[in-house]
C-alpha cells in the first residue's frame, strides 16, 4: 500500500512527508542545500524547519602560482561535490530528497570549451592579478557609468577584470573558450547538461545589468566578449534543470530531480539569517567579513556593493572587509606559533580570547585598521595595506588580538553607518554567522562598537540553508521563499551593547579611527614606493 500525501495537505500542517508504507520506511521529505566554497564544498539535507539532519563534506586546494595569484582546478568542484554527496548519504536515503540548491564563492570563475571542460585554471575571487585591467576598465567604460551598471564600483574583486586580463596575457587559450562560468554554473552543466545559472550567481561576475536583470550585452560587446560566451540566466528559485542520467550515476541521487537556481554565498548567508525586511541586515565572520541590509529597490554607492538577493526583485546592499577571521588567522601562525603546541588542551583562539577579555576596551591605546587585503567599500583602494598606531612597551599579543577584534568592529561600523544612511532607516540588529560569530567576545565587542544588537543565527551553516531554503520553496513546502525563510530559520544568543564600553568605543571610533586611514594612508604609499625603489622593484 503506498500512501499520497498531496501538497496542500503538508502546507496546512507545515511539515512535508513522503509516506511510502511497504511495511519498511515512513521517511521525512528533504532538500540538499550544496555549499561549492573557496575551500570546500559541503553538502546538507535540511527538513521543513530548517533543521541538518546529514552533512558531507570534502575539501580541495587553493594553487598560488605567483604571490598574489589564486586558482584551483575546477573538476574538483565536481568531483567535491560528488564526494560530499557520498558522505551525506551515509546518514539519508537519496530517495528521501524532492531538490537540490547550490550556493557558491563569488566572483570565481573558469573557462571552458563547447563541452564544459576547463580550459585552464579556475581564477578566484581574491586573485589580484588584474590591477592594471582595473585601470582599463577605467579609461575604456570608467568607473562610475559601471557602477551604475552593475552595482559595483571598480575593483579587483569581481570576475571582469581578470577575464579581461586573461584575454590580454593568454591569448592562447581565447579560440578554446566557449564559456565563462562561475562555480554556480560549472556545476549546474554538469548536473544537468545545460549551460544556465542563477542570475544571483552570475551578478557578482561583474557583467550583469542590474536595472534590466540580465546580461550587459553591449558592456560585453565593448570588451571584446559575446553573449553566447555566458550561460542562460534564471532567477533565483526557479527549476534550472533537471538532473541527467549521467550526472545521477556520478552523484547517487534520482534522475529527473529538480535543479533550483540559488546564488552567491554571501547573498543565501542573507537569506538563511532571514534578512528578508528592512530590520534587521547579516554579517559573517567568515574568512571576510560581509555586511548586507535589504533593499526592494535598485540602489547605488560607494558605500556598498549592490546585488540581486536570492528572491526576485529584490537587492542586498553589501560591504565587505577581505580581511577578516583571515586576520586572526595570520596573527596566530605569524607571531603565536608557541600556542599551537600539541601540549596544549585548548586552542589558540580560546588562549588569546581568554587573554584578551582581560584587556580593557581600546587595547591600552593599540588601533588596527585591518586592510590586509586592500580595501573594497568605502574607500576601494586596491593598494590600500593595514595600519597599526598606538604601541608601547606595555602591549603583548592579548593586546595585539583585542585591537584585531576591535579593528574589524571599527570597520564595521564605518560600512554600517553607509548601509544605514542608505537605507535611510537604521536596521535594527546585525545577524551574525560564519566561524567568528562563535566568539563570545568578538560578538560582545561588534556589538559594543556598532551600538547594535548582535544576534546569532542557529546555524554556522547559514549559506547552505538559504539554498535550501530555495529548494523548499521550489518543491512547493511554503507558499514562496519569504514563508519558508520565516519557517526554516531561527537565532539564539542575543549580545547587547554595554552603555559605558559603547561610549569608550564611540569616542574611539569618530575621533580616532574614522580620519585615521584617510590621514595616513598617503605616508604608506610612500614608503611602500621608496621600499620598492630600494629593493629595485621601481615601484611595480
Amino acid at each position: 500500500v503506498q500512501l499520497d500525501v498531496s501538497k496542500s495537505f503538508n502546507l496546512r500542517f507545515g511539515i512535508p512527508l513522503s509516506l511510502q508504507l511497504e511495511g519498511r520506511i515512513m521517511a521525512e521529505s528533504l532538500v540538499i542545500g550544496i555549499d561549492s566554497s573557496t575551500t570546500a564544498c559541503k553538502a546538507i539535507a535540511w527538513n521543513a524547519t530548517g533543521q541538518a539532519v546529514g552533512e558531507g563534506r570534502a575539501t580541495y586546494p587553493t594553487l598560488q602560482p605567483r604571490p598574489t595569484w589564486y586558482e584551483q582546478d575546477a573538476e574538483l568542484w565536481w568531483s567535491s561535490l560528488c564526494g560530499a554527496l557520498k558522505g551525506l548519504f551515509e546518514s539519508i536515503d537519496p530517495r528521501q530528497v524532492e531538490a537540490l540548491c547550490i550556493t557558491n564563492q563569488r566572483e570565481s570563475f573558469v573557462p571552458v570549451d563547447g563541452e564544459g571542460k576547463p580550459v585552464r585554471n579556475a581564477i578566484l575571487w581574491n586573485d589580484e592579478r588584474c590591477l592594471k585591467q582595473v585601470s582599463f576598465l577605467e579609461g575604456a567604460v570608467g568607473g562610475e557609468a559601471l557602477h551604475a551598471i552593475t552595482g559595483k564600483p571598480l575593483s579587483m574583486t569581481p570576475a571582469l577584470p581578470k577575464m579581461i586580463w586573461l584575454a590580454q596575457n593568454e591569448p592562447d587559450f581565447l579560440p578554446r573558450i566557449q564559456k565563462f562560468l562561475e562555480p554556480h554554473a560549472f556545476l549546474v552543466h554538469r548536473l544537468t547538461g545545460e549551460f544556465r545559472t542563477s542570475l544571483a550567481s552570475a551578478d557578482p561576475m561583474g557583467l550583469i545589468d542590474m536595472r534590466e536583470r540580465r546580461w550587459a550585452e553591449d558592456l560585453i560587446r565593448e570588451l571584446g566578449f559575446r553573449r553566447d560566451q555566458f550561460p542562460e540566466l534564471d532567477e533565483p528559485g526557479e527549476i534550472a534543470g533537471r538532473l541527467s542520467p549521467e550526472a545521477a550515476t556520478a552523484t547517487g541521487l534520482p534522475a529527473g530531480l529538480p535543479i533550483v537556481a540559488g546564488g552567491g554565498d554571501g547573498q543565501c548567508a542573507g537569506l538563511g539569517a532571514n534578512v528578508t525586511d528592512t530590520d534587521r541586515a547579516y554579517l559573517i565572520m567568515g574568512t571576510a567579513v560581509i555586511g548586507g541590509a535589504y533593499s526592494g529597490e535598485y540602489k547605488t554607492s560607494r558605500a556598498y556593493r549592490t546585488l540581486n538577493a536570492p528572491i526576485p526583485g529584490v537587492f542586498y546592499l553589501e560591504t565587505c572587509l577581505k580581511g577578516g577571521v583571515f586576520t586572526v588567522a595570520w596573527f596566530i601562525e605569524r607571531f603565536a606559533g608557541e600556542l599551537k603546541k600539541p601540549r596544549l588542551s585548548v586552542s589558540p583562539e580560546e588562549l588569546l580570547e581568554a587573554a584578551a577579555a582581560e584587556v580593557p576596551p581600546g587595547s591600552l591605546g593599540l588601533m588596527l585598521v585591518p586592510y590586509w587585503h586592500n580595501v573594497m567599500s568605502p574607500y576601494w583602494d586596491p593598494a590600500a595595506s593595514g595600519i597599526t598606531i598606538g604601541w608601547h612597551g606595555a602591549h603583548g599579543p592579548a593586546h595585539f588580538y583585542r585591537a584585531i577584534l576591535e579593528g574589524i568592529a571599527f570597520e564595521q561600523r564605518l560600512a554600517g553607518d553607509g548601509l544605514i544612511e542608505a537605507q535611510e532607516q537604521a536596521f535594527k540588529e546585525y545577524v551574525i554567522l560564519g566561524g567568528g560569530s562563535k566568539s563570545d567576545l568578538w560578538c560582545e565587542i561588534m556589538s559594543d562598537v556598532t551600538g547594535l544588537p548582535i544576534v546569532r543565527s542557529a546555524t554556522v551553516e547559514a549559506t547552505c540553508l538559504g539554498a535550501g531554503i530555495l529548494a523548499a520553496a521550489a518543491s512547493g513546502w511554503y507558499e514562496d521563499i519569504f514563508t519558508a525563510a520565516e519557517a526554516m530559520t531561527a537565532t539564539t544568543d542575543t549580545f547587547r551593547p554595554d552603555p559605558g564600553r559603547l561610549r569608550t568605543y564611540d569616542r574611539l571610533f569618530r575621533e580616532v579611527y574614522r580620519p585615521l586611514f584617510p590621514a595616513v594612508q598617503p605616508l604608506v604609499d610612500r614608503l611602500t614606493e621608496l621600499t620598492h625603489e630600494a629593493l629595485g622593484l621601481n615601484g611595480s
